[in-house]
């Protein structure tokens, strides 16, 4: 293994100039073998999580890779989001390495909640397709994004709409009011389960759709409204969204997950607290990461348009992330140089030990055949 170095790279992007106070709006980090300049490296970006010191970057690098731990100018912002602009920041990072770090190919990972998000970029960037928010404009740069030349999809959720409506609580009843239940949609009452029904579980599914489209319409009508009054925008909070019934029923998608939490530890507490995806929204953020009916962050239409080698790891005890959700992503990517990986671990690979050195050894192997 090779030792390694870390080089900070702070730039603008084309919609982005550098803050007043003096940061640049993409940020993030490069690791290296020290004295190297790899031909290959990796990028890997979050929607709203600082990836600049990403678990794989120093494993990565010690076996002769570069990787840019990358962060658009919405980390921590995840309120803010629009991904036409995410997308435009992914892109001076790719270019970056190509043009500055003499990188020679790009392979683009999707981990976590950055699958969707970097998805899409290499879906954009191979063949243009997404349109401006809704009553925004297209900025002309996001139809020239540099190409990526390999797609991993690590321990990735489907999409951000299709994961917030999986996990999303449907028996909030009032908006307005985050302790509003409906007692025919309480997942957390043991008259209906774990283990749950066929029926409740088809009525649940659907109740959870039915709510991200309810929310999608006030927005839509919300939107009209403030625009009436003369504002842009507003924001909005959305409460209790860890809810998904796999997380208390182990029999629905069947894993080696420890059955009754979350990532954020027992899920009826955290489903009751102000922690969670989604919580505060402008209602243009909603309408571009969240909403069913008109994100272009939802994974599947994406992934169909990767033609490179592509490859899906997914480890068996992650809690937040499930068989069914690799496998449909799997099945979704559009290329014939595909392949699937069910791994041991977490979702961050923090257990069992040695587990990230395995799929960096998966990667690396990966790599090496199908980029010359």
């Amino acid at each position: 293994m090779s030792a390694i170095e870390r080089e900070f790279v702070g730039i603008e992007s084309p919609t982005a100039i550098r803050n007043g106070a003096g940061f640049m709006p993409c940020q993030g980090l490069y690791h290296r073998p020290v004295g190297k300049r790899p031909k290959v490296a990796f990028i890997a970006t979050h929607y709203n999580v600082d990836f600049s010191e990403h678990y794989l970057g120093p494993l990565l690098a010690a076996r002769g890779f570069g990787f840019l731990g990358w962060n658009t100018r919405f980390r921590g912002a995840e309120a803010f989001f629009i991904l036409e602009h995410a997308l435009l920041d992914i892109g001076a990072g790719v270019r970056w390495l190509k043009e500055e770090a003499g990188v020679e190919q790009v392979v683009v990972l999707g981990n976590s909640g950055g699958g969707s998000l970097m998805g899409a970029y290499f879906s954009q960037s191979s063949e243009p397709n997404i349109t401006a928010t809704r009553d925004l404009k297209l900025p002309d740069a996001v139809l020239d994004l540099p190409r990526g030349d390999a797609y991993v999809s690590l321990c990735a959720h489907a999409g951000r709409p299709e994961v917030l409506t999986d996990w999303m609580d449907p028996a909030v009843s009032d908006e307005q009011d985050p302790t509003s239940i409906d007692p025919e949609l309480n997942m957390f009452d043991p008259d209906f389960g774990p283990p749950y029904s066929p029926d409740f579980i088809a009525r649940y599914r659907a109740a959870q759709v039915a709510r991200n489209d309810r929310i999608t319409d006030w927005v839509i009508a919300e939107l009209a409204r403030v625009k009436s009054l003369g504002m842009r925008d507003r924001a909005f909070n959305m409460y209790r969204t860890w809810a998904d019934l796999r997380l208390l029923d182990g029999t629905i998608d069947p894993s080696d997950r420890e059955v009754g939490v979350c990532y954020a530890g027992d899920p009826k507490t955290a489903n009751f607290s102000p922690r969670g995806i989604g919580l505060t929204n402008t209602l243009r953020t909603w309408l571009s990461m969240w909403s069913l009916k008109e994100s272009q962050c939802r994974g599947k239409p994406h992934l169909a348009r990767i033609k490179t080698p592509a490859l899906v790891i997914q480890s068996m005890a992650d809690t937040g992330v499930f068989p069914s959700d690799a496998q449909a992503i799997f099945d979704a990517i559009g290329s014939d140089n595909k392949r699937l990986e069910f791994i041991t671990g977490d979702h961050y690979l923090t257990k069992p030990d040695g587990a990230r050195d395995v799929c960096a050894d998966m990667l690396a192997d990966w790599v090496a055949s199908v980029l010359s």
